[in-house]
Formats: structure tokens, C-alpha cells, sequence
């Protein structure tokens, strides 16, 4: 197949199209001259920046088209061009070529990064789900990458996950964020189709939320590193196999895009499209976006004791995403 494609996605609030757009400039980044056509579809494509909206394909969508929640990634088959196509949560950042990955994922109709979950809790008791449908597993992975190759073995997949949304509740699945998470819907109309899990290496996608140890990135230069903490670390996530990763893509899950790596890197991924990154407003961007940061969290860790003994816990803050 030689027609490869990228899609993401940004819906409802501008918060989507931001992270989209930062996206698609470190696709941009990392492949100037490649035939990878990148898609961004979107309901607000007033938003997209000119600059960036004539250097990829921007699909125009009704508000409220797809769903809600996370019930857009369940129609991405509609949206998939011929040949081979990688969605990418718009949340995550590029930090290499994935030329690589059409290969390592081609044959496969619809298939993910990830591995096998065949009893314990993954939003529901997965050992009573497989025996409703009589498997043995299903495939368990972080949504932030599937592939499809378009064709009628990709849209069954597809139409099997949308009717199973149906039966969210009833099926024995718990919702994410009050609503039906696309991750198990696809893991098990993925298994009810023989469909296959790329085996996860840590070389492909990870995210801060497994690696707490840790992580530094500067994608303009394709260097990141997520840590995990061995055992018997407090921070060790015992789910993730892997201690040390530097993966291609890193999905900055939840409140992650608000932290100062993302949002300083996006700054100078920007910047550097526009031809306007250089030394002063590096410099300007660690005293305006990074430093204020590192301050405030160091400041924070060393008086939270006397505030919470003085005042109680704190309310979270409500994400901009919610």
C-alpha cells in the first residue's frame, strides 16, 4: 500500500484544535518531504491556522456529527482514506520519523499498540465480560494510536464497537469521565474480529501518566526519555512494563498538556515553523513558561504540610478540557 495517512481529531471546545494543531506541526517537523498525507478533522476549522491549514488536509465536520466524549474515535473508519491510515490522539507529540510504523502495522485491518488483558479490572471486571462473549482475552492498550486499513474487514470492526456502545452499561464496562470509553469498546469488537494488538516495546507511544519517575522531551530534536521507577518506588506503576522508554510518540494524558515540557516545546515547535526560533525567545519562553512553573511546584511541596494542616485539601482544579 503506498497511500499512508495520518488522521486526528479536535471537536467541541478550541482546547481539541490547539492540541491538533501542535500535532501537526511535529508531524510537519519530522517529515518535510514525506508522501504521509496528514488529516485533521475538525468543527471548528475557522480555528486552524492559515499557515498550517495549506500544508494538510482539513476535513470539515457538523458540531456534534460524531458524539460526544470519546464516542468520536468510535467512527474513525468513515474518516479513514485508502490505504493505510494512523490515527494519533491530537493530544500527543511527534519526536521522530513513523515511516516505520505503516510497516510494522500493514496487514493489519484495525489493530493498536499494546498487548493482552485476560482477567482483573479494565473499567469493568474483564474476567465476567470475556466469559459473556465467550473469549479467553482481549486486546489492552492506550488509545492515543490506532491503525486501520480501509476496506469491509476495518468496518465491521468499527460497527461491531459502535453497537457494543449501545450496550455500554448493560455490557458491564464503567464509564470514563461519565462516558463510554472507546478503548475497551474497540479492544473487544477488535477481539470478536480477530484483530491483533501490535506488541507494545516501549519504542512506539507511552505518556507521563505510566513513566511518573519523570520525562524529558525537546522535540525538535527527536530526544525524550519517560521514567518508571523500579519497584519498590512509590511512584512505580507495577501495570507498565517498562522502567526507561523513548518512544516515538508520547501522549500527554489529562492534565499533562498544562505542564510546562508540553507547553514549552509546543512554544518552540511554533516558533520554529513560523522561522522565528532563536536564542532570545528560548531563553524568554524557560523565564515565562518553564522556570515560573518549576518554582511554584518546589515552592508547593515545600508548604503543602502547613496549608493542609491549616486549611484542609484543597478542591481540584476543573480541567479546561471538561
Amino acid at each position: 500500500m503506498n497511500n499512508r495517512n495520518v488522521v486526528t481529531l479536535a471537536t467541541g471546545k478550541p482546547v481539541y484544535l490547539d492540541y491538533a494543531v501542535n500535532l501537526a506541526f511535529s508531524f510537519l517537523h519530522w517529515h518535510p518531504q514525506s508522501d504521509i498525507k496528514f488529516y485533521l478533522v475538525t468543527d471548528i476549522p475557522e480555528l486552524v491556522p492559515q499557515a498550517l491549514a495549506s500544508k494538510i488536509s482539513v476535513i470539515k465536520i457538523n458540531k456534534g456529527e460524531l458524539g460526544t466524549g470519546f464516542s468520536p474515535k468510535l467512527q474513525l473508519d468513515k474518516f479513514a482514506p485508502p490505504g493505510q491510515t494512523l490515527f494519533i490522539d491530537s493530544d500527543c507529540l511527534i519526536f521522530g520519523s513513523i515511516e516505520g510504523l505503516f510497516k510494522k502495522f500493514s496487514g493489519n485491518a484495525v489493530s493498536v499498540v499494546g498487548g493482552y488483558i485476560s482477567a482483573g479490572e479494565w473499567f469493568g471486571d474483564i474476567t465476567a465480560i470475556l466469559k459473556k462473549y465467550d473469549l479467553k482475552q482481549m486486546p489492552k492498550f492506550n488509545g492515543g494510536i490506532y491503525y486501520i486499513e480501509n476496506g469491509d474487514d476495518a468496518k465491521k470492526v468499527y460497527e461491531t464497537a459502535r453497537s457494543l456502545e449501545k450496550q455500554y452499561d448493560e455490557i458491564g464496562f464503567v464509564r470514563l469521565r461519565n462516558s463510554p470509553n472507546d478503548e475497551v469498546l474497540m479492544a473487544l469488537a477488535m477481539e470478536l474480529h480477530g484483530q491483533k494488538p501490535l506488541t507494545d516495546d516501549g519504542t512506539i507511544m507511552s505518556d507521563p501518566q505510566a513513566c511518573q519517575g519523570g520525562y524529558t522531551i525537546d522535540v525538535l530534536n527527536g530526544k525524550c526519555t519517560l521514567i518508571n521507577p523500579p519497584a519498590p518506588h512509590p511512584l512505580h506503576q507495577a501495570w507498565y512494563p517498562f522502567e526507561k522508554v523513548s518512544p516515538l510518540v508520547i501522549h500527554f494524558l489529562g492534565y499533562y498538556t498544562q505542564h510546562y515540557p508540553y507547553r514549552l516545546e509546543v512554544f518552540k515547535l511554533r516558533k520554529n515553523a513560523e522561522g522565528k526560533l532563536n536564542a532570545l525567545n528560548r531563553l524568554t519562553a524557560k523565564f515565562t513558561i518553564a522556570y515560573p512553573e518549576i518554582i511554584k511546584t518546589r515552592f508547593k511541596g515545600l508548604f503543602r504540610p502547613l496549608y493542609r494542616l491549616l486549611f484542609g485539601v484543597r478542591k481540584p482544579t476543573t480541567s479546561p478540557r471538561v
